[in-house]
Protein backbone atom coordinates (compact mmCIF):
# COMPACT_ATOMS: atom_id res chain seq x y z
CA UNK A 1 0.00 0.00 0.00
CA UNK A 2 1.22 3.38 -1.20
CA UNK A 3 1.04 5.94 2.03
CA UNK A 4 -0.51 9.08 1.43
CA UNK A 5 2.80 11.22 1.50
CA UNK A 6 4.06 8.95 -1.09
CA UNK A 7 1.08 9.40 -3.11
CA UNK A 8 1.22 12.96 -3.24
CA UNK A 9 5.19 12.85 -4.27
CA UNK A 10 3.71 10.42 -6.78
CA UNK A 11 1.34 12.75 -8.15
CA UNK A 12 3.76 15.60 -7.93
CA UNK A 13 6.32 14.47 -10.16
CA UNK A 14 3.69 12.98 -12.55
CA UNK A 15 2.58 16.69 -12.91
CA UNK A 16 5.98 18.24 -13.35
CA UNK A 17 6.55 15.44 -16.05
CA UNK A 18 3.42 16.41 -17.71
CA UNK A 19 4.18 20.35 -17.37
CA UNK A 20 7.86 19.17 -19.19
CA UNK A 21 7.32 19.53 -22.82
CA UNK A 22 10.51 19.20 -25.25
CA UNK A 23 12.10 22.37 -24.70
CA UNK A 24 12.70 21.37 -21.10
CA UNK A 25 14.13 17.94 -22.18
CA UNK A 26 16.12 19.53 -24.31
CA UNK A 27 17.47 22.22 -21.90
CA UNK A 28 18.44 19.22 -19.51
CA UNK A 29 19.73 17.05 -22.39
CA UNK A 30 22.09 20.34 -23.37
CA UNK A 31 23.19 20.70 -19.73
CA UNK A 32 24.35 17.11 -19.36
CA UNK A 33 26.28 17.00 -22.56
CA UNK A 34 27.63 20.51 -22.00
CA UNK A 35 28.73 19.23 -18.28
CA UNK A 36 30.02 15.87 -19.99
CA UNK A 37 32.10 18.07 -22.41
CA UNK A 38 33.39 19.99 -19.42
CA UNK A 39 34.85 17.60 -17.62
CA UNK A 40 36.48 15.93 -20.85
CA UNK A 41 38.36 19.34 -21.70
CA UNK A 42 39.21 19.50 -17.81
CA UNK A 43 41.10 16.11 -17.86
CA UNK A 44 43.46 16.65 -20.68
CA UNK A 45 45.33 13.35 -19.79
CA UNK A 46 42.37 11.59 -20.39
CA UNK A 47 42.32 13.04 -24.02
CA UNK A 48 45.94 12.14 -24.71
CA UNK A 49 45.64 9.25 -23.35
CA UNK A 50 43.13 7.53 -25.39
CA UNK A 51 44.90 8.07 -28.21
CA UNK A 52 48.13 7.12 -27.33
CA UNK A 53 46.76 3.65 -26.90
CA UNK A 54 45.48 3.10 -30.53
CA UNK A 55 48.77 5.30 -31.95
CA UNK A 56 51.01 2.98 -30.21
CA UNK A 57 49.12 -0.10 -32.03
CA UNK A 58 49.18 1.73 -35.36
CA UNK A 59 53.12 2.89 -35.39
CA UNK A 60 54.92 0.63 -33.01
CA UNK A 61 53.27 -2.71 -33.41
CA UNK A 62 51.88 -2.85 -36.73
CA UNK A 63 54.83 -1.73 -37.86
CA UNK A 64 56.42 -5.03 -36.63
CA UNK A 65 53.50 -7.25 -37.15
CA UNK A 66 53.62 -5.87 -41.12
CA UNK A 67 55.85 -8.49 -42.11
CA UNK A 68 54.46 -11.33 -39.92
CA UNK A 69 51.09 -10.92 -40.86
CA UNK A 70 49.90 -10.31 -44.32
CA UNK A 71 45.96 -10.44 -44.45
CA UNK A 72 44.48 -11.81 -48.05
CA UNK A 73 41.55 -10.22 -49.73
CA UNK A 74 38.66 -10.44 -47.23
CA UNK A 75 35.63 -8.36 -47.18
CA UNK A 76 35.30 -5.55 -47.46
CA UNK A 77 38.46 -4.85 -48.75
CA UNK A 78 38.97 -5.45 -52.57
CA UNK A 79 42.64 -6.48 -52.70
CA UNK A 80 45.65 -6.65 -50.36
CA UNK A 81 46.01 -4.19 -47.88
CA UNK A 82 48.82 -3.03 -45.02
CA UNK A 83 48.41 -4.88 -41.56
CA UNK A 84 48.15 -1.00 -40.44
CA UNK A 85 45.22 -0.54 -42.72
CA UNK A 86 43.49 -3.87 -41.13
CA UNK A 87 43.68 -2.88 -37.39
CA UNK A 88 42.27 0.72 -38.21
CA UNK A 89 38.61 0.07 -37.37
CA UNK A 90 39.76 -1.99 -34.23
CA UNK A 91 41.66 0.39 -33.09
CA UNK A 92 39.03 3.31 -33.32
CA UNK A 93 36.77 0.33 -31.78
CA UNK A 94 39.28 0.49 -28.69
CA UNK A 95 38.79 4.42 -27.89
CA UNK A 96 35.29 3.55 -28.07
CA UNK A 97 35.53 0.95 -25.41
CA UNK A 98 37.56 2.74 -22.90
CA UNK A 99 35.67 5.87 -23.50
CA UNK A 100 32.48 4.06 -22.81
CA UNK A 101 33.90 2.05 -19.67
CA UNK A 102 35.94 5.96 -18.55
CA UNK A 103 32.24 7.40 -19.11
CA UNK A 104 30.89 4.68 -16.45
CA UNK A 105 33.89 5.22 -14.00
CA UNK A 106 32.44 8.65 -13.84
CA UNK A 107 29.14 7.68 -13.08
CA UNK A 108 30.63 5.40 -10.21
CA UNK A 109 32.72 8.61 -8.59
CA UNK A 110 29.48 10.39 -8.92
CA UNK A 111 27.24 7.88 -7.12
CA UNK A 112 30.08 8.20 -4.48
CA UNK A 113 30.18 11.94 -4.62
CA UNK A 114 26.26 12.45 -4.46
CA UNK A 115 26.16 14.18 -7.83
CA UNK A 116 24.41 11.01 -9.45
CA UNK A 117 22.04 11.15 -6.61
CA UNK A 118 21.55 14.49 -7.06
CA UNK A 119 20.43 13.83 -11.22
CA UNK A 120 18.55 11.11 -10.67
CA UNK A 121 16.15 12.34 -7.98
CA UNK A 122 15.12 15.56 -10.47
CA UNK A 123 11.32 15.10 -11.98
CA UNK A 124 12.63 14.35 -15.71
CA UNK A 125 12.44 10.49 -16.57
CA UNK A 126 15.00 8.18 -14.91
CA UNK A 127 15.79 6.82 -18.37
CA UNK A 128 15.77 9.81 -19.73
CA UNK A 129 18.79 10.92 -17.91
CA UNK A 130 20.40 7.79 -18.50
CA UNK A 131 19.83 7.99 -21.70
CA UNK A 132 21.23 11.59 -22.05
CA UNK A 133 24.24 10.88 -20.07
CA UNK A 134 25.11 7.36 -22.42
CA UNK A 135 24.61 9.72 -25.77
CA UNK A 136 27.15 12.55 -23.97
CA UNK A 137 29.54 10.27 -23.55
CA UNK A 138 29.27 8.82 -26.99
CA UNK A 139 29.45 12.17 -28.50
CA UNK A 140 32.52 12.50 -26.93
CA UNK A 141 34.18 8.78 -27.90
CA UNK A 142 33.02 10.16 -31.84
CA UNK A 143 35.02 13.24 -31.65
CA UNK A 144 38.41 10.86 -30.12
CA UNK A 145 38.09 8.78 -33.25
CA UNK A 146 38.01 11.22 -35.75
CA UNK A 147 40.67 12.52 -34.36
CA UNK A 148 42.57 9.15 -34.44
CA UNK A 149 41.67 8.49 -37.86
CA UNK A 150 42.76 11.67 -38.98
CA UNK A 151 46.49 11.28 -37.43
CA UNK A 152 45.96 7.69 -39.14
CA UNK A 153 45.44 9.29 -42.72
CA UNK A 154 49.14 11.21 -42.60
CA UNK A 155 50.41 7.59 -41.53
CA UNK A 156 48.95 6.51 -44.68
CA UNK A 157 45.06 4.85 -43.86
CA UNK A 158 43.09 6.71 -46.26
CA UNK A 159 39.57 4.79 -46.75
CA UNK A 160 37.49 6.58 -49.45
CA UNK A 161 36.94 10.31 -48.35
CA UNK A 162 32.63 9.35 -48.18
CA UNK A 163 34.31 6.73 -45.52
CA UNK A 164 34.84 9.15 -43.34
CA UNK A 165 31.18 10.33 -43.65
CA UNK A 166 29.46 7.05 -43.78
CA UNK A 167 31.56 5.38 -40.37
CA UNK A 168 29.63 7.95 -38.25
CA UNK A 169 26.13 6.22 -38.15
CA UNK A 170 28.71 2.68 -37.68
CA UNK A 171 30.58 4.48 -34.72
CA UNK A 172 27.51 6.01 -33.24
CA UNK A 173 25.82 2.80 -32.55
CA UNK A 174 29.32 0.76 -31.77
CA UNK A 175 29.29 3.90 -28.93
CA UNK A 176 25.95 3.46 -28.12
CA UNK A 177 26.62 -0.20 -27.35
CA UNK A 178 29.37 -0.20 -25.25
CA UNK A 179 28.77 2.91 -23.55
CA UNK A 180 25.60 0.64 -22.48
CA UNK A 181 27.53 -2.14 -21.21
CA UNK A 182 29.57 0.53 -19.05
CA UNK A 183 26.31 1.82 -17.68
CA UNK A 184 25.34 -1.43 -16.52
CA UNK A 185 28.59 -2.10 -15.26
CA UNK A 186 28.71 0.58 -13.38
CA UNK A 187 25.13 -0.28 -12.01
CA UNK A 188 26.30 -3.43 -10.36
CA UNK A 189 29.95 -1.57 -8.46
CA UNK A 190 29.52 -0.07 -5.07
CA UNK A 191 32.80 1.53 -4.75
CA UNK A 192 34.81 3.49 -7.13
CA UNK A 193 38.32 0.82 -6.55
CA UNK A 194 36.30 -2.32 -7.65
CA UNK A 195 35.56 -0.45 -10.86
CA UNK A 196 39.58 -0.45 -12.55
CA UNK A 197 39.79 -3.89 -11.71
CA UNK A 198 36.21 -5.20 -13.42
CA UNK A 199 37.56 -2.90 -16.46
CA UNK A 200 40.62 -4.83 -17.15
CA UNK A 201 38.75 -7.53 -16.47
CA UNK A 202 36.04 -7.05 -19.20
CA UNK A 203 38.32 -4.33 -22.03
CA UNK A 204 41.34 -6.92 -22.35
CA UNK A 205 39.29 -9.98 -22.95
CA UNK A 206 36.84 -8.16 -25.35
CA UNK A 207 39.42 -6.79 -27.50
CA UNK A 208 41.83 -9.44 -27.30
CA UNK A 209 39.27 -11.95 -27.99
CA UNK A 210 37.83 -10.18 -31.17
CA UNK A 211 38.79 -9.43 -35.08
CA UNK A 212 40.30 -6.11 -33.79
CA UNK A 213 43.76 -7.59 -34.46
CA UNK A 214 43.43 -10.80 -36.54
CA UNK A 215 41.29 -11.84 -39.25
CA UNK A 216 38.79 -14.50 -37.94
CA UNK A 217 39.94 -16.84 -40.51
CA UNK A 218 43.37 -16.73 -39.01
CA UNK A 219 41.84 -17.31 -35.40
CA UNK A 220 39.83 -20.43 -37.00
CA UNK A 221 43.21 -21.74 -37.99
CA UNK A 222 45.24 -21.48 -35.02
CA UNK A 223 42.17 -21.92 -32.24
CA UNK A 224 38.56 -23.06 -33.18
CA UNK A 225 37.78 -22.39 -29.87
CA UNK A 226 38.96 -19.29 -29.60
CA UNK A 227 37.25 -18.65 -32.99
CA UNK A 228 33.82 -19.44 -31.07
CA UNK A 229 34.74 -16.83 -28.36
CA UNK A 230 35.47 -14.41 -30.78
CA UNK A 231 32.07 -15.05 -32.52
CA UNK A 232 29.96 -15.00 -29.23
CA UNK A 233 32.18 -11.32 -28.32
CA UNK A 234 29.54 -8.53 -29.27
CA UNK A 235 33.17 -6.08 -29.56
CA UNK A 236 33.97 -7.91 -32.66
CA UNK A 237 30.34 -7.18 -34.68
CA UNK A 238 31.09 -3.73 -33.47
CA UNK A 239 34.52 -3.69 -35.13
CA UNK A 240 33.41 -4.90 -37.87
CA UNK A 241 30.31 -2.67 -38.55
CA UNK A 242 32.95 -0.27 -38.20
CA UNK A 243 35.24 -1.75 -40.69
CA UNK A 244 32.45 -2.13 -43.48
CA UNK A 245 31.11 1.58 -42.99
CA UNK A 246 34.41 2.89 -43.87
CA UNK A 247 34.50 1.69 -47.13
CA UNK A 248 31.01 2.44 -47.43
CA UNK A 249 29.00 -1.02 -47.41
CA UNK A 250 26.48 -2.14 -44.49
CA UNK A 251 27.64 -5.63 -42.78
CA UNK A 252 24.03 -6.49 -41.94
CA UNK A 253 24.84 -9.25 -39.70
CA UNK A 254 27.01 -7.46 -37.65
CA UNK A 255 24.26 -4.18 -37.40
CA UNK A 256 21.92 -6.38 -35.82
CA UNK A 257 23.67 -8.06 -33.77
CA UNK A 258 24.78 -4.69 -32.59
CA UNK A 259 21.67 -2.97 -32.40
CA UNK A 260 20.15 -5.97 -29.80
CA UNK A 261 23.06 -5.54 -27.59
CA UNK A 262 21.86 -2.04 -27.47
CA UNK A 263 18.70 -2.98 -26.37
CA UNK A 264 19.51 -5.40 -23.76
CA UNK A 265 22.74 -3.49 -22.34
CA UNK A 266 20.85 -0.06 -22.20
CA UNK A 267 17.43 -1.86 -20.94
CA UNK A 268 19.49 -3.89 -18.24
CA UNK A 269 20.50 -0.25 -17.28
CA UNK A 270 17.85 1.51 -17.08
CA UNK A 271 16.44 -1.95 -15.50
CA UNK A 272 18.98 -1.76 -12.89
CA UNK A 273 19.20 2.36 -12.02
CA UNK A 274 15.21 1.85 -11.27
CA UNK A 275 15.28 2.41 -7.37
CA UNK A 276 12.45 0.19 -6.93
CA UNK A 277 13.26 -2.39 -9.12
CA UNK A 278 17.44 -2.87 -9.94
CA UNK A 279 20.45 -3.56 -8.24
CA UNK A 280 20.87 -0.40 -6.76
CA UNK A 281 17.46 -0.23 -4.53
CA UNK A 282 19.03 -3.90 -3.29
CA UNK A 283 22.45 -2.78 -2.47
CA UNK A 284 20.55 0.13 -0.29
CA UNK A 285 18.43 -2.76 1.56
CA UNK A 286 21.70 -4.45 1.92
CA UNK A 287 22.85 -1.50 3.70
CA UNK A 288 25.94 -1.36 0.92
CA UNK A 289 26.82 2.75 -0.91
CA UNK A 290 25.09 3.60 -3.55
Amino acid sequence: MTSPVQAGILSADRGHERRFGVRHHLMCFRGIVFREGLRFLNQRERFISSLVRPLLWLFVFAAGFRQVLGVSIIPPYKTYVLYEVYITPGLCGMILLFSGMQSSLSMVYDREMGNMRTLLVSPFPRWFLLVSKLLAGVTVSILQVYVFLAIAWFWGVKPPVMGYLFVLPALFLAGVMLCALGMLLSSMIKQLENFAGVMNFVIFPMYFASSALYPLWRIQEASPLLHKICLANPFTYAVELVRFALYGQIDWYSLWIVVGCILLFLGGAIYAYDPSKGLLSRKQDGGGNT
